[in-house]
This record gives C-alpha cells, structure tokens and sequence, in this order.
C-alpha cells in the first residue's frame, strides 16, 4: 500500500498511482501549495496522502495532522445532520420550518419545508442588508435577522446557493429540535462517535496545526460580471461581500458557521461522509439507516440556481447529484457531492461503496472547483472504472 515519494507522503493503493503522480505535479509546479486526498473503499482507507506547506512563505510543511478551513465542503457535514434528524423521527423533509422555529414563519416563509433548507430553494440564501461579518458570528442576531426576512423568490421553485446561511438555517431548526448547537451536534454525534478529526470552526488549541488559506488572485473568476448577475445572487455575495482572508482570524475559527468554516483535511472528511456510500454506517456506528440515505437521491430541484449565476443545479436532499453538463468530472450514475470555495470537493458514491475527499490550502479562481478539483476527480473515476 505504501508509497511514499519524496513530495507526497502516506499511502495509496497502486490502482490510484495517477491520482498520486497529479498531486506530486501540482505541489511540484506551484498549483498547489499543500493538500491532501483521501478515498475509502468498502470502509477501508486506500488512500490518504498529503503533502506541501501548510502556509505562502512554504516554513510549514503540510503534515499528516494538518487541517484546513475547507469552505462550503462544510455544507457535506451539515446536510449529514439535517438528515439525522430526519432518520431519528425528529422532523420530515416536508415539515414546515415555521411549525419548528415560529418566528421564521412571517414574511412569505410560512410554508417553507426542511427540505427546501437542504435543497437551497427556500428562497432564503443570504442575509437583506445591512449586514456585516461580526452579524454572522452572532448566533442570535443572525438567525433572528433571516426569520425576520421575506423570501427572494417562492420557495420550492428553483434553487438559490445557500452560500454563507446555510448552517445557520439547518442549524437553528436543529436546535429547536435537540436542544444543542450545530457545532455541538456535530462534534457530540458525527466527528466523536467516528473519531473523526473534523470541527466546525476551531478550539484555539488546534490554531498551530491549521493551514494557512492562501487566496486567488480573483475569487471570483469566470463568473458573469457583476452587472449581469440576477438579484438573488447580488444579495447573496454582497450580505456580507465575501472576502476569503476572513478565514485566517481569530474571530471566524470561533463562529459556527455550518455553511463555511469547517475545519479538518481529507481523511476525516472521507471517514464522515462514507457514512452515505456504506449506507449508513462506518466502523460499527450507524448515524442513519439505509432508506434516510435513498431519499438523497430523491430529486428536489433541477434547474439554472439563481445565486451560481444561473449554473444548472441538480440538487437532492441535503447534496448536489449528477449534472455532467454543468460538472463534467461527475458522471452520471448513483452520486452525491459538494465541494468547496477555491476547490476542495467529496463525492459518495454508494454503488460502488466509495468515498472520495479532496482539501487543500491555495485557492483556485472561481466559485465552485478548480482545475485540479478536475483533474484528480477525472483520474480518481479513471481508475475505479
């Protein structure tokens, strides 16, 4: 299994020597600065290599324990809890947020469902201004502001990139319903339980261990310019206007920001979301059963998404599904994913009992993976097939 090389480290089975020779290049030639890939294959871990610097200035190389702020990869783990309370009885895709958090009711949202939450249709996907980065780092203020809102579009008829609210929005009903944080629901019952080295935000105690998030020159490269973009997505990247430096403060790595601010590397994230492509249960631990991971795949929107600047999203219950004309390195078939701002990326695929994670620390351009998110996924699919 081992194959070390002088740039990657780990180990790997030798069916995935070309997912390993792609990392090795874009560490070498500068695409990466550090990174790490992960794949679980019927439970058992036969990749988990990493290798690089763990910061710009490369005086800290990017070791086995590092971990990174892995952006909307956060979203995988989310969804993972919105549908645990689906699996424990404790809500229905179809319940109406309001009739769980009543003050989200007024304004046009009465009729919102907990699967719109998880499909990102609710019309709900950002905060009206004024808002500013400290509102979103208030639980409270936060939650209170988007209860208080109308919703940009009718629930339920196309879907709108939940890019920073998400875990706020998932994260208060499971509040309401268990009586605990988002933060603490997952690190008492999804990263515990499967000793899994993943946290919302981060205890100061892990800071000396975290990467470095190192940013594209333009962010928000290949997208249409800004006076082309439709309303909900103006209101959605200007409320607040992301800035991804962000990531490196103190005050970020403190917030429960279950859209965004995760914080782990490849294996855990492999290790956590196995739990979709083994039907449940990893390692003994079964956070859902077998028929909570079929409605996954139960379709809930399809169709141009209003904040992706009209990028054509097929979205199931809680993850993206198969769009090859949108996401090309997806194929079709039994599938769900999400990725990450500047390029990490998971893919489930339960057919074939298969997980595969991707995290790393220099931002690609663009909002939704990168070229190297391509080339390993390409490879990683070469190889299995």
């Amino acid at each position: 299994m081992t194959r070390e090389s002088d740039v990657v480290h780990g180990h790997w089975d030798k069916r995935f020597d070309k997912v390993a020779e792609a990392l090795v290049d874009e560490i070498t030639t500068g695409g990466e600065c550090g990174a790490a890939i992960a794949i679980d294959i019927d439970g058992e871990t036969v990749v988990d290599m990493w290798g690089g610097h763990a910061d710009a200035a490369k005086t800290r190389p990017w070791t086995e324990d590092t971990i990174v702020n892995v952006w909307s990869s956060t979203k995988n783990v989310t969804a993972l809890a919105g549908l645990m309370l689906i699996d424990r009885g404790l809500i229905e895709p179809t319940t109406s947020v309001a009739s769980v958090w009543p003050e989200f009711g007024p304004n046009g949202k009465r009729h919102i469902e907990f699967r719109h939450l998880l499909s990102h249709s609710s019309g709900v996907s950002g905060w009206e201004q004024p808002v500013v980065p400290e509102d979103i780092f208030d639980w409270d203020k936060s939650t209170a502001m988007l209860a208080a809102q109308e919703p940009w579009w009718e629930p339920g008829t196309a879907s709108g990139y939940q890019a920073l609210n998400h875990g706020h929005l998932i994260g208060e009903v499971l509040r309401r319903l268990t009586g605990k944080t988002l933060k603490q629901f997952v690190a008492e019952e999804i990263a515990g339980p499967l000793d899994a080295d993943f946290q919302i935000g981060a205890t100061p105690e892990d800071h000396d261990r975290i990467a470095d998030v190192i940013l594209p020159e333009d962010p928000m490269e290949g997208l249409p310019p800004f006076d082309q973009w439709p309303e909900p997505m103006v209101k959605t990247f200007s409320g607040p206007a992301p800035d991804p430096a962000i990531a490196n403060t103190v005050e970020w790595r403190a917030a429960d920001i279950g859209a965004a601010n995760g914080h782990t590397n490849a294996r855990a994230l492999a290790r956590i979301l196995s739990t979709i492509s083994l039907g449940g249960t990893v390692g003994g631990v079964q956070l859902l059963r077998p028929e909570t991971v079929e409605k996954i795949f139960e379709v809930q929107c399809d169709g141009p998404d209003l904040v992706l600047a009209g990028q054509p999203i097929r979205w199931g219950l809680g993850f993206g599904l198969p769009k090859p004309e949108s996401i090309p390195y997806i194929p079709e078939g039994k599938i769900c994913f999400w990725g990450g701002w500047g390029g990490s990326w998971e893919t489930m695929n339960p057919d074939r009992r298969t997980t595969f994670a991707y995290a790393m620390n220099k931002m690609g351009p663009g909002i939704q993976g990168s070229e190297r998110t391509a080339r390993y996924m390409t490879l990683f699919y070469d190889a299995l097939d």
